[in-house]
């Protein structure tokens, strides 16, 4: 029996559905890779783009937040402009009220001291330096008042002094207030020997703004008392 070699045709012919069975199984191999690589990406695109959604979310919500929180911010800021504004325009107010009663105070007090307090060598000035802190009507009555204890007073050589102890405010209502003056009141003359004559004076005094001064308008006698010893 003779060996039988293949013949070279059928070899080719293997060999050839051989590469081509190789050829498609590596074009299949590719196809396999190439659709997982479109997976990969797409997966990857997919897992990127809610990541880059937060992100931007974040960014917003942040921005947001700011805004929210400088809003706030200003709202308090005029908050707390109006509240001090509030606070602080009665305390003002008490504060220029309280300034003017002071004022009011003071000039009653140096307007009593001027109208009372005199002595023979200058008794003829008095209504001249009281007028300062007189007005209308008033002044010319404390004129005439005056005018009639001139002459009898220079003559027994009386002297007066007004000291006064205490003013309030009893009322203000601008530009008219009234005051309370308390005073004590010495009075001597050679007729009596010089001994003291005290009295114990109050009186109510009726102002009147004008301009940047108080003047008085009338006058009334509260308390009259004679604290002078009788021996």
């Amino acid at each position: 029996m003779e060996d039988q070699q293949p013949d070279a045709g059928d070899l080719t012919a293997d060999a050839t559905a051989e590469s081509d069975e190789s050829a498609e199984a590596t074009t299949e191999l590719d196809g396999a890779a190439t659709g997982e690589a479109d997976e990969t990406a797409e997966a990857e695109a997919s897992a990127a783009a809610p990541e880059e959604s937060g992100r931007r979310r974040k960014r917003w919500l942040a921005g947001k937040r700011l805004a929210i929180v400088v809003a706030v911010a200003a709202l308090l800021f005029v908050g707390c402009a109006a509240f001090a504004g509030a606070a602080v325009q009665p305390y003002l107010t008490d504060r220029a009220a309280s300034a003017t009663k002071l004022k009011v105070a003071r000039t009653a007090a140096s307007a009593i001291t001027a109208l009372w307090t005199y002595t023979p060598e200058n008794m003829d000035t008095l209504a001249d330096r009281a007028a300062a802190y007189l007005s209308g009507d008033f002044e010319a009555q404390y004129r005439k008042f005056v005018d009639a204890i001139v002459a009898p007073n220079k003559q027994a050589k009386i002297s007066n002094s007004t000291e006064v102890t205490g003013a309030a405010v009893e009322s203000l209502d601008d530009p008219n207030a009234v005051v309370i003056v308390y005073t004590n009141t010495t009075s001597t003359s050679p007729l009596t020997k010089n001994i003291p004559s005290l009295k114990y004076l109050s009186y109510r005094l009726f102002m009147k703004r004008a301009k940047a001064r108080w003047l008085v308008t009338r006058m009334t006698t509260i308390t009259s008392l004679d604290l002078t010893p009788h021996v």
